[in-house]
């Protein structure tokens, strides 16, 4: 134990204070674990800097950073002040300090941890769907023999992290030579990457470069690569490191500016959507960048083809015939029964699922403010006449097939009054960019609105998620950055599950989501949370516009959201970048 923190909390009461000391040694320290530990939790919240990805480990509980003893008090303190300064503006009850450790303790409490299912996932799937190279197709004819280098900008669980992950894999399948470069290797995919045996260069500096040079294209897959693009440019100046296809993933104007003094310095420049593309060519005009020689292209993220194969979705690229569609069908629909018995819900429960990292960007606080009120203002579950809803349906609605609806509204006696409950699904905890200051306020929520550790359900970070697209029957993305979410890569992955989204009405959710048609959408910010709790009560008691939403949804994907979709517009891409070297 260090002299400032005998001092500071000790010495000061004399010698007689010293000698309780030495007789309470072990006491002491003790409390002093204890306490540093809590403090721990909460240091994240005043060291984060800039957005991160979220679900950056694998599974389990994310390990804290290390705190000097002398640093206990000084950071105690700021938290306490925090806390109070919280409580006297907002009027809102302290949390107690250990209502984080009973979440990890999975106390009910705070709601109950669920998941992860990758073994029930192997057991009733038998094996993990896996995709093949289209021969015939414009990309393989592209990329075969061709030498890539794709550089990734951390290792998180996120969309961009994931899509390169995944493009890599595209490349390999089609026989082209692939190399991936980590700029910050701090993450769960790296276990992944050599998992699919994708190899990863030594180190983000000289070697990469020299292994960049020597390829046929570099793509990078974030704006945040832009450091090192400008360091491969000014090691190999000239026409010999042009061949670069930069694949941006973001829309905030942050990460324009950290970016924009090498957007004209590559061959194309490759968005997720048509506004995004069209914000950074404003931004671009206003500083006179000039981007004639660029080439520019849309290219939307795709439903990959493991997720595609359990969503029986017949134009994945995965033919085998052990996972047809009409196999996939009831595999799929043993799964759900399987998972939600592990999660302890009844055939009733309607689950609705938030997934990403716990932070304000994504909204899930929100989210939890929507549901309180749900349970304030209204009962969360009511009598449904489920012959009389199906009976007065517009016969030429969009149903999604009987055989693989997300949702069994029916029992067993045609016409039995369903009770329908909200059940509400988050992820992921313990994920490296946890904001823990921001999971505190969710947990306020919940112990100011005791019933609402009745309906959530916590789930770890994971790689393998089909498992909970099958278990659930709405999808939330409540998304709170200016823009709202650049793409949404989730978003497009709960469509082809066949489940109907609530998203904010801004940025690629509402470019990708139809209200009234797949989901309904609500506005940014506070002001959204009255809209989203009515569409959360609108789809807890009409199980038909779940199911007519969700089909609409599922048809979307697959007309334009599928791997050979985003291939075919990356090819072009590719030969561009080439062909201009």
């Amino acid at each position: 134990m260090s002299q400032g923190i005998s001092e500071g909390r000790i010495c000061s009461t004399g010698s007689n204070t010293k000698q309780l000391f030495r007789s309470n040694r072990f006491i002491l320290v003790f409390l002093l674990i204890t306490s540093s530990t809590y403090a721990a939790f909460y240091l994240q919240y005043y060291s984060r800097s800039s957005p991160k990805g979220d679900n950056e480990a694998f599974l389990g509980h994310e390990r804290m950073p290390k705190q000097d003893d002398d640093g206990v008090n000084a950071d105690q303190k700021k938290e306490d002040d925090r806390v109070n300064k919280a409580v006297s503006e907002e009027k809102k009850p302290v949390i107690p300090k250990d209502l984080i450790d009973e979440l990890r303790r999975n106390s009910t409490a705070a709601g109950l941890i669920v998941g992860p299912f990758d073994s029930t996932e192997d057991r009733i799937l038998e094996k993990r769907p896996t995709g093949r190279c289209d021969e015939n197709g414009e990309f393989a004819r592209v990329v075969r023999g061709r030498k890539f280098v794709v550089v990734l900008h951390e290792l998180s669980m996120t969309g961009a992290p994931i899509s390169m992950m995944e493009l890599a894999t595209e490349l390999l399948l089609c026989e082209a030579n692939v190399s991936v470069v980590v700029l910050d290797r701090g993450g769960g995919l790296m276990v992944e990457l050599k998992r699919r045996k994708i190899k990863v260069v030594e180190d983000k500096g000289i070697v990469s470069f020299k292994t960049a040079v020597e390829a046929d294209v570099v793509i990078p897959g974030s704006a945040v690569c832009a450091s090192w693009i400008e360091q491969y440019r000014a090691r190999f100046p000239g026409s010999q490191s042009e061949n670069i296809a930069w694949w941006i993933m973001e829309n905030l104007r942050q990460y324009y500016e950290m970016s924009r003094h090498v957007l004209n310095r590559v061959k194309v420049l490759i968005f997720l959507i048509e506004p995004q593309s069209k914000e950074w060519l404003a931004w671009c005009k206003e500083d006179n960048i000039n981007l004639d020689s660029q080439e520019i292209l849309v290219a939307p993220l795709s439903v990959n083809d493991e997720l595609a194969s359990v969503a029986a979705i017949s134009s994945s690229s995965d033919t085998s015939s052990s996972f047809g569609p009409k196999v996939m069908l009831d595999k799929r629909k043993e799964l759900r029964k399987a998972v939600r018995e592990e999660m302890g819900l009844k055939d009733s429960d309607v689950v609705v699922m938030c997934l990403g990292s716990i932070n304000g960007v994504k909204g899930q606080l929100l989210f939890f403010e929507s549901a309180a009120q749900m349970v304030d203002e209204k009962e969360l579950s009511r009598k449904v006449n489920i012959t009389e809803v199906v009976s007065e349906s517009d016969p030429d609605a969009v149903i999604f097939d009987r055989e693989a609806n997300i949702t069994e509204e029916v029992s067993e006696s045609e016409g039995v009054l369903q009770e329908q409950t909200l059940k509400i699904l988050i992820g992921s905890l313990w994920s490296r960019s946890t904001d823990w200051g921001y999971l505190e306020a969710m947990l306020r929520i919940i112990y100011q609105h005791p019933n609402l550790s009745k309906l959530v359900l916590w789930t770890p970070t994971a790689t393998r998620v089909a498992a909970l697209y099958t278990a659930a029957d709405v999808y939330v993305t409540n998304s709170q950055e200016n823009v709202g979410e650049t793409f949404g890569r989730v978003t497009i992955e709960a469509m082809a599950f066949g489940l109907p989204v609530l998203g904010t009405d801004a940025g690629g959710t509402k470019d990708i989501v139809e209200n009234n048609k797949t989901g309904l959408l609500h506005p940014l910010g506070r002001e959204g949370n009255q809209v989203l709790a009515q569409n959360l009560q609108f789809l807890l008691e009409n199980p038909i516009a779940r199911q007519e939403m969700g089909a609409r949804g599922r048809e979307k994907v697959e007309k334009m959201y599928l791997k050979r979709h985003m291939l075919e517009k990356l090819a072009g891409g590719i030969s561009r970048c080439m062909t201009a070297i």
